[in-house]
């Protein structure tokens, strides 16, 4: 946890043993720490160079951990003046960059990133630098980044950054469809499905957006786009594919009062959202590792549930009930 401000795992676990035993010679932290005394030695004297430690005074021979508020407290604020004086550095660099462009006013409108390895580094960074929203459109082929690739999207919802994402109905599909689709609702992102989606695209906080230029996998290259027209054409696109799509919901019971056993269960929930986006029988069977009659017979006992006799009339009674949600 103070990696951020220069402290390995060794010198954290090491400035911790300190701080609650208060005082130990080096033989007693080398046992605690399970390290050779001289390696432990040579911890606490860059503790002690970093401020977090010093020899006692009092009791020759042993060390002591400085106050942590204090300590620590200044190691921060280096930590944040360093910060601010990158992001200076940094924000030099992005004006003399605009600066020596040959049309510096269309380079601040577009960015074209070319090969695999900086279109995957690309998207990454842009989740990164997201404060409060990503918005995306996802399809079933996968080129330069893929949904198991991106620890970004996990980091940035921990930040509190919103994400809503229309999938294209071949995802679900996939070998790790599911279990990537369950891991984004368990995150609490918003998610949706259609048939087709016009295009990959995503778009943060509504001022930064990047789509596909082409779909070559020899070569794959993408438009990154800032604030203009076209980001907000994009920005529109996404929106009004998100209006048509159908919410996914798993795993959850919603508004169903489930206490006397009359109602859906959580099993028959996602087998009835699965097939409401269009999965058939089988596909539900093999992405919940259900046999074929079991999904079978659950979607029947719903039918009864809703006292309907087709399957359209299940889907529209699932909306009306509040089985699922629109």
């Amino acid at each position: 946890m103070l990696g951020a401000i220069g402290l390995d795992e060794v010198h954290e676990t090491a400035y911790r043993a300190l701080v609650s035993v208060g005082a130990a010679d080096v033989q007693d932290l080398a046992r605690r720490l399970t390290l050779a005394e001289h390696d432990t030695e040579r911890t606490l004297r860059r503790l002690e160079r970093h401020g977090l430690a010093a020899r006692s005074s009092a009791r020759p021979g042993r060390w002591v951990a400085a106050p942590p508020g204090i300590a620590l407290g200044a190691l921060l604020i280096q930590q944040r003046h360093e910060l601010e004086k990158a992001e200076l550095a940094a924000a030099l660099l992005a004006e003399e960059y605009r600066s020596q462009a040959s049309e510096p006013a269309a380079h601040d409108l577009v960015e074209v990133v070319t090969g695999s390895a900086a279109v995957s580094q690309r998207f990454l960074q842009i989740q990164l630098g997201a404060s409060e929203e990503v918005c995306a459109l996802v399809t079933g082929n996968p080129i330069a980044v893929t949904a198991g690739d991106n620890d970004a999207e996990a980091q940035a919802v921990g930040r509190g950054v919103a994400y809503r994402v229309v999938l294209e109905r071949e995802v679900l599909s996939q070998p790790s469809g599911l279990t990537d689709l369950s891991a984004a609702i368990g995150r609490n992102e918003q998610v949706r499905v259609v048939d087709r989606v016009p295009t990959k695209l995503v778009v943060v906080d509504r001022n930064l957006a990047m789509v596909p230029l082409t779909s070559s996998e020899a070569e794959p290259a993408a438009l990154v786009v800032h604030a203009s027209g076209l980001l907000e054409s994009l920005t529109g696109l996404f929106e009004a594919v998100w209006r048509e799509a159908l919410p996914l919901r798993l795993g959850e019971g919603g508004d169903v009062d489930e206490a006397d056993g009359s109602g859906p269960d959580g099993a028959d929930l996602e087998i009835l959202s699965l097939l409401l986006a269009g999965l058939t029988d089988a596909s539900v069977a093999k992405q919940l590792d259900l046999g074929l009659r079991t999904v079978q017979r659950r979607v029947k006992r719903l039918m009864e549930l809703a006292g309907v006799t087709t399957r359209l009339q299940l889907g529209w009674h699932a909306y009306e009930r509040g089985w699922v949600a629109r």
